[in-house]
């Protein structure tokens, strides 16, 4: 194990010589821990600018950004099946490395995850879970520093791989949790889509589905589903964040107002002034013609989005919320490991509602219990003055 009375060396790998020397080291761990540090705050891709890895006895930076690194090495480590990749909130990491590699780092395990399902709450940080595992406190004052400028300062390089070193420890006490409450199925579980290259494929045709905007009819879904996709393909191509191209709230009054000529433009509160006799302004009025154009059977039903539950189904949907609270409260599980807040109104329209909830351990934990919350067969009561639902 690392010395703690010994400071690791900040000076990161820069050769590929040395990373391929350094990824034979870990090529021989059990596991290894991995994070990154990247910017995205003016692209649309990510932009990877540090990797850290420890093994049992040493912890390295990786810069990226140094002339002539070949990242190959690190790429066949993560690949490598004898080793397992531990990271904590591993989602963003892996979106960056399935852009650069083409593939995803296997086997792999997520602390974040782990300790959702240890019962550690939705979300847990990464420095609450230090505290409470390892008993250390870390600086987070250069979580948010400039990570492309060289050369890292020493706080920098001392954070950054503090994010690596703790995590050994935290993941080897999450594993015994995880033997001694019998979940490491439940977590496997979760791990799937984590794992799945589809979560990190973005299809424009998709897109629709991140914006909120209170559709009344399928030609105003045809454009929406169009606008959405448009803009998706612009910032990509442009690579800059969406936002950038056009923000939600616009696409929003874009697929409602529907405009098909560049005065109709000019009347939109949300589009910038000047847009309807730009480049971007005869793409928008040819992104509406072709939602408006849409053949309605390839554009999903609106009805039953959230804004259109019944009475009854939103006070359905409110009781089984809390149940699910109250649930995941006895049986020391995060509630959003369970399910969403719209799959929960989703079953509260639906007995059959096709959502993870009814299936699997999921459905043995609350999935049952919530179908006979809603149909009358238990309900929330007080005993002894904590909240527990009560069969009838």
């Amino acid at each position: 194990m690392l010395n703690k009375a010994e400071a690791p060396a900040i000076e990161p790998i820069i050769t590929t010589e040395a990373l391929a020397a350094f990824c034979t080291r870990m090529a021989a761990e059990e596991f290894v821990t991995v994070d990154t540090e990247f910017l995205r705050e003016t692209t649309y891709y990510p932009k990877l600018c540090l990797i850290q890895v420890a093994g049992a006895s040493e912890a390295v930076l990786i810069d990226p950004l140094a002339d002539g690194l070949d990242l190959a090495p690190f790429f066949a480590l993560m690949a490598d099946t004898k080793v397992l990749k531990v990271f904590h909130a591993a989602k963003q990491d892996f979106e960056i490395l399935y852009i650069l590699s083409g593939a995803l780092p296997h086997p792999v395990i997520d602390t974040q995850i782990a300790a959702m399902v240890c019962g550690f709450g939705d979300q847990v940080g990464y420095e609450a879970i230090v505290r409470k595992l390892v008993g250390a406190a870390i600086d987070k004052s250069s979580q948010f520093t400039d990570w492309t400028r060289r050369p890292l300062t020493s706080k920098q390089a001392t954070y950054a791989l503090s994010d690596v070193t703790h995590l050994r420890t935290v993941y080897e006490k999450l594993k015994t949790m995880l033997a001694e409450t019998n979940r490491s199925a439940w977590l496997d579980d979760e791990l799937e889509n984590l794992t799945d290259p589809a979560t990190y494929i973005v299809n424009p045709e998709e897109s629709w589905r991140r914006i909120k905007a209170r559709i009344q009819n399928k030609k105003q879904f045809g454009v929406l589903m169009s606008i959405a996709a448009w803009r998706e393909k612009e910032a990509q191509n442009r690579n800059v964040p969406r936002g950038r191209v056009l923000k939600d709230e616009a696409l929003a009054e874009i697929a409602i107002q529907m405009p098909q000529k560049p005065d109709d433009i000019n009347q939109l509160r949300l589009v910038s002034k000047g847009t309807a006799n730009s480049s971007m302004g005869s793409a928008i009025l040819k992104a509406v013609a072709e939602g408006l154009a849409r053949d309605p059977k390839t554009i999903p039903d609106f009805k039953g989005r959230n804004d259109e539950m019944s009475a009854a189904a939103q006070a359905a949907a409110e009781v089984l919320k809390l149940a699910m609270k109250v649930a995941c409260e006895n049986e020391g599980i995060a509630p959003k490991l369970l399910a969403s807040a719209s799959e929960i109104d989703a079953i509260a329209v639906d007995d059959n509602a096709k959502v993870p909830l009814l299936e699997g351990w999921r459905r043995e934990v609350f999935g049952n219990l919530a179908l006979d919350i809603k149909h009358g067969k238990a309900c929330i009561g007080m005993e002894n003055g904590r909240a527990v639902i009560m069969r009838r």
